[in-house]
């Protein structure tokens, strides 16, 4: 027994060192495990960096949930110290009231949390420094970002040991960032999705008139290229062909276009943008008179206050389903939503390699862009609406050697083809891009306003945008792979924290199409109705004008009783809806509650049974022996 015993102890010891760190994850979107990411961004530290996690421990004592948020990001902390090979420093620290740990985290600018009248502060940030005294923090863990938390301390990471950023520039035809409304006279706010651009790249502004993009320019980034002119159409094209990344958005019907609204033919025009001779030339086909609409993915808004929600087929919403998995821009994101976006193309003989990141459903079909310029009610668009079985790209990646669009050089000022004999200065003219091509071609601007992906709240007096879509998460995804850095992209947007209840959608939007079916039977009815009853007013004498006819009369009670019988229809659509709906809740319910314990109680009982047979056999045979 005590050789035993000693061996008990020693094989324990032996496991706890042999199998210290390991760790068995269960959960479906491996919420406590490392990202491949995150493992090779601590693993490759070519030097060592510190971080300083911050955490009150006395006055957080009344508030449960956020220590026990604290002790995951602990956790996730330590292991990353652990996997870094030493290059990661990690001090935890306790900043007590009126400490030199207090203000220690008050230098890095750490933000603390007030606590009940006493005027008591809660500090639960990170902060950390590297070899050349660059500094990183993030100044409070928001446990509604939760979602976000191990991208958040690897970027942290990444940028301390990547000091130098890559340079974006950025051409804009809208107003994106803040800006002062002459209109309002207020300040604009600009879009989460460029101010989070800037805090991870060196974003530069290029103007939509320039005519040379600098060679120090890693990824160019535009958004709503409306009327450029060819000269700066030219540096587009040349900075492509001598090897620029280029990252482009464009829109047949851009809702942030208010510039000139209503100018164009019927409103619409002056709202679209392309690349024409560029997409042209390089095998893209893009028609800036159509929008995209889906059956399938069309979102349930209301386009008014006050009223009721419906389908709008050019508001769509895309899921796990419609984008790439196997591009590493789209592979981890959940959902993506756009708004009267168009759809992109190979054109016929194109050579290009053109990759779909984000593809609608096969219940889709293009649009008019005017049919939306002045459109009043969205379920209009379902009227003659009829899905061609094919499924439209949004988003794609284009690869290939690229044709310049302007073969025989740089055009001259105010012409669109005549060329010049010089070219920019340090800069000769190419006929054809130098290697293959990597770009990214969005046929939609509106994806990077906040409406569609963000909802921001006020916390402790700051401005924070809490992200319900991966719209955000694309961008910063595609220029992190157009700059070449891929580590952070697997950790974005690892897990889906928004379940949509597909088959309850499914049964709403299968009664729907029921409760249009009877609406169209109903105004038919009614219009048949009305078409009988003035032939028969026609056909009566004028003595009797004031007088209905059997006739009449018959025909009047004949369309209340239909009218009647449809409405009683309609109700009963609605009524169904709801009972299956209902029904399905009532199956969950019973999988969910009764459906295991039954499991278990059958279980127990044909153990007790088999048990018993044993006993009695090893009894009779007890009895013969």
């Amino acid at each position: 027994m005590v050789a035993l015993a000693v061996l008990f102890i020693g094989v324990t010891i032996l496991i706890m060192f042999s199998l210290r760190g390991a760790r068995l994850d269960l959960t479906e979107s491996k919420l406590y495990s490392l990202a491949p990411g995150t493992q090779r961004i601590v693993g490759s530290l070519d030097e060592p960096i510190n971080l300083y996690f911050f955490f009150s421990q006395d006055a957080s004592v009344q508030t449960a949930p956020l220590r026990t948020y604290a002790q995951r990001v602990r956790e996730m902390l330590e292991e990353m110290a652990q996997r870094s090979g030493g290059k990661l420093r990690l001090s935890i620290i306790d900043p007590k009231p009126f400490s030199e740990e207090e203000d220690r985290a008050a230098e890095f600018g750490l933000s603390a949390m007030p606590l009940g009248t006493r005027g008591e502060s809660l500090y639960f940030g990170l902060a950390g420094t590297n070899s050349t005294d660059g500094r990183e923090i993030i100044g409070f863990f928001l446990p509604d970002k939760e979602e976000f938390l191990e991208y958040d301390v690897a970027s942290l990471i990444y940028r301390l040991s990547n000091p130098k950023r890559p340079v974006v520039g950025l051409m804009s035809a809208l107003q994106i960032d803040t800006s002062f409304d002459p209109a309002s006279g207020r300040m604009r706010e600009g879009w989460t999705s460029i101010a989070q651009l800037r805090e991870q790249f060196e974003v530069r502004n290029v103007a939509s008139t320039t005519e040379e993009i600098g060679e120090d320019i890693d990824v160019l980034m535009i958004v709503h290229p409306k009327d450029l002119a060819p000269r700066t159409l030219y540096a587009i094209d040349q900075f492509v062909m001598r090897g620029g990344k280029l990252a482009v958005f464009v829109d047949p019907l851009s809702e942030n276009d208010m510039q000139d609204a209503g100018m164009g033919p019927m409103g619409a025009a002056s709202r679209a943008s392309t690349l024409g001779p560029l997409f042209e030339a390089w095998g893209v086909q893009y028609d800036p008179a159509q929008v995209l609409g889906d059956r399938e993915l069309g979102l349930t808004v209301a386009m008014r206050q006050g009223e009721a929600p419906s389908q709008h087929i050019a508001i769509i919403g895309f899921n796990r389903g419609s984008m790439n998995p196997e591009d590493v821009v789209t592979s981890s994101l959940d959902s993506i939503n756009v708004m009267t976006a168009g759809f992109l193309g190979r054109r016929e003989g194109a050579t290009i390699e053109l990759e779909p990141l984000i593809q609608s459903s096969a219940n889709a079909a293009p649009l008019a862009a005017l049919q939306l310029a002045f459109m009043q009610d969205s379920r209009s668009l379902l009227d003659g609406f009829k899905a061609t079985g094919e499924r439209y790209i949004v988003a794609a990646r284009v690869r290939g050697k690229l044709e310049s669009a302007y073969p025989e050089g740089r055009p001259a000022a105010g012409e669109t083809t005549t060329p010049e004999t010089d070219t920019a200065p340090g800069a000769p003219h190419r006929t054809e891009s130098a290697d293959a091509a990597n770009l990214i071609i969005v046929a939609d601007t509106d994806i990077l306003s906040d409406p569609l992906w963000v909802r921001t709240q006020n916390v402790f007096g700051q401005r924070v945008a809490m992200a319900w879509a991966n719209n955000g998460d694309f961008l910063a995804n595609a220029l992190d792979n157009l700059t070449g850095s891929s580590d952070l992209i697997s950790i974005r947007g690892r897990q889906s924290f928004f379940r949509p209840f597909t088959k309850v959608e499914e049964l709403r939007r299968r009664a729907d199409d029921r409760l249009r079916a009877k609406e169209t039977e109903l105004d038919r009815e009614l219009k048949d109705t009305e078409r009988k009853l003035s032939e028969l007013e026609a056909g009566r004498g004028s003595q009797n004008a004031l007088m209905f006819t059997p006739e009449q009369e018959a025909e009047l009670e004949r369309f209340q009783h239909e009218r009647l019988r449809i409405r009683k229809d309609l109700r009963d659509v609605r009524r169904n809806l709801d009972v299956e709906i209902e029904r399905l809740g009532t199956v969950l319910k019973v999988l969910n509650i009764a459906l295991i314990p039954a499991l278990l109680a059958i279980g127990a009982v044909a153990l007790t049974i088999a048990r018993r047979r044993r006993l009695r056999a090893g009894r009779a045979a007890v009895h013969t022996g």
